[in-house]
């Protein structure tokens, strides 16, 4: 059932990918394939523990006055759960598809620097189970996945739990920061001489930029981090305020990184779709210009608009208009994208594939969660929301119906160049019905729930009126997405026992990775064909089509 390397050649005239040596041996690999695929792999099963912690949470929340496990119990879950979803789910499936695909995209054989690429893998690998050790060793961290100050000090939190968090979310941001060290001199250095930066796959730009962003935002994580243990375990006095310390100073840190992780996040997402639209949609992306440039400005503005996490706080009124006008205006550049991408499906030859039942949930939901966000920027409607129901449904429509869903789209559209396997229509449309349903009763309500003042946060809540039947419909939501995931995993067992009848390019896609096997041989490319556009499987497949020159 792997689909793992090295390579010999079967009957079929397929190429597979077998243990060779045994699985031990991608202990030692430096493939970026393997290594893409081992991040996937990674993600999925902290996607797991992440899901199981939620449900745990949904189960507790579903009644009011319910005592499924204990308050301290549920604060270490619920820290758990945002703190895996965000560092050890989502990080790590961009990063794993970018690895995976960018040489083959830009027509590389490997990453810039594979040695770095294993050891960023195994560093974010190590920060996750040393992260997951604290539940062995006197209690898991419980001061919230953004571990406020002074929560999070000696004072509050005596467990050592936060000091875990911080060893372990220091590896996984050491190792955001080699993959994206690699994805920067990758493109800027091993791409073919035929492909000029303008003419780089959507994906890949998007993954380009977001390096940079990683680059930027991982260093002031660190450096927080690093003063917090500092401030535990040698009684420093960074944060702590009743020793002369600023916990408004743990803020600035934290949403200074925090900010522009939404959109290191997002931008990965967004390059998926834009390579999934144009492909089942038969046309050039919409205004390739406009979407390429609107990431650089997004990427700009997100270094000036982490303060509107801190509209309660108290910062001047100068301050808070700047990051609310700013705040404002992100919102163009991601709105510009939606209309790229629906444009680039108006009047096209729309083919309905798994990967674009996503698509389409994805600008729903994404354009949802983004209106939503837009509020948070209105300073009074922040003072009223921030602390309910209300964010924690704008942060999933985000983080779920945005980057998961860009996730799923990615792939199902990738899966078979990965695999040599096609995922199953029939479970893949039960995963996506499931789950999109269940996504969507648990987080449109959670709306409401915070327009009517349920603080988020709590352990349990009295039963109000409507907060009750809201609650538990919420839960119920819970329910079928774990149903939905329950039917993807499913899907990936089943597929990978089939053999493999995937073909190279059996989307007739454009971009380079198509022109490789499916699954890709050890060496990418023998010969790279000559490359006229951004579309080169096309220009090589037809010719003659006066449509090629449409970019």
């Amino acid at each position: 059932m792997s689909f793992f390397i090295d390579i010999t050649e079967e009957n079929d005239q397929l190429p597979t990918l077998k243990t060779g040596r045994g699985k031990l041996a991608w202990l030692a690999s430096v493939d970026h394939k393997q290594l893409g695929i081992m991040y996937l792999w990674l993600a999925l099963f902290f996607f797991v523990v992440g899901g199981l912690e939620a449900m745990v949470i949904r189960a507790q929340l579903a009644l009011p006055e319910n005592h499924v496990v204990s308050p301290e119990t549920y604060n270490q879950i619920f820290t758990m759960h945002g703190t895996t979803m965000i560092f050890l789910v989502l990080m790590p499936a961009f990063i794993g598809l970018g690895t995976y695909l960018i040489p083959l995209m830009i027509g590389a054989n490997e990453m810039a620097f594979p040695r770095l690429n294993a050891f960023s893998f195994w560093m974010t690998a190590l920060g996750g189970f040393l992260l997951y050790f604290s539940f062995f060793a006197g209690g898991a961290p419980d001061a919230g996945w953004f571990n406020y100050a002074p929560l999070s000090e000696h004072n509050y939190s005596s467990t050592q739990g936060v000091d875990y968090y911080l060893i372990g979310l220091i590896l996984t941001g050491i190792g955001s920061i080699g993959a994206a060290l690699n994805f920067v001199t990758t493109v800027l250095t091993l791409k073919s001489p035929d492909i000029k930066l303008n003419m780089l796959p959507l994906f890949v730009w998007m993954i380009f930029i977001n390096a940079f962003l990683i680059l930027a935002a991982f260093p002031l994580l660190n450096a927080g981090l690093f003063m917090l243990l500092i401030d535990r375990q040698m009684d420093a006095h960074f944060f702590l305020p009743s020793t002369g310390g600023s916990a408004v100073l743990w803020q600035h840190f934290f949403w200074a990184f925090g900010h522009p992780e939404v959109y290191i996040l997002a931008l990965p997402a967004f390059g998926i779709i834009s390579e999934v639209v144009p492909v089942f949609s038969r046309k050039p992306i919409f205004g390739y210009k406009f979407v390429a440039a609107s990431s650089v400005a997004i990427a700009l503005l997100a270094y000036s608009v982490w303060a509107h996490h801190m509209f309660a706080v108290g910062l001047s009124n100068a301050v808070n208009s700047f990051f609310a006008i700013s705040s404002m205006l992100i919102g163009i550049p991601t709105g510009l994208k939606v209309i790229n991408w629906i444009g680039t499906m108006y009047k096209g030859q729309i083919r309905l594939t798994l990967s674009m039942f996503f698509v389409i949930a994805f600008l729903i939901d994404f354009t949802l969660g983004g209106l939503s966000g837009v509020s948070f920027a209105i300073v009074p409607i922040d003072w009223q929301l921030t602390d309910t129901y209300y964010l924690v449904a704008h942060l999933h429509f985000v983080f779920l119906g945005g980057s998961l869903y860009g996730i799923f789209a990615g792939i199902y559209y990738w899966f078979p160049k990965m695999s040599g396997r096609f995922l199953s229509t029939k479970l893949g449309k039960w995963h996506f019905w499931l789950f999109t349903i269940g996504f969507n009763l648990t987080f449109f309500l959670q709306h409401i729930l915070g327009i009517l003042g349920m603080p988020r946060r709590v352990f349990t809540y009295p039963n109000l009126p409507y907060w009750k039947v809201l609650n538990f419909f919420s839960s119920l939501g819970a329910v079928l997405m774990f149903f939905g995931m329950a039917a993807f995993f499913w899907n990936i067992y089943v597929t990978l026992k089939k053999p493999r009848t995937a073909t190279a390019n059996p989307w007739d896609a454009w971009t380079l990775e198509w022109a490789t096997p499916s699954p890709p041989t050890l060496k990418n490319f023998d010969e790279i064909p000559r490359i006229h556009s951004r579309r080169p499987l096309w220009d090589l497949n037809h010719p003659d089509n006066p449509d090629k020159k449409l970019n």
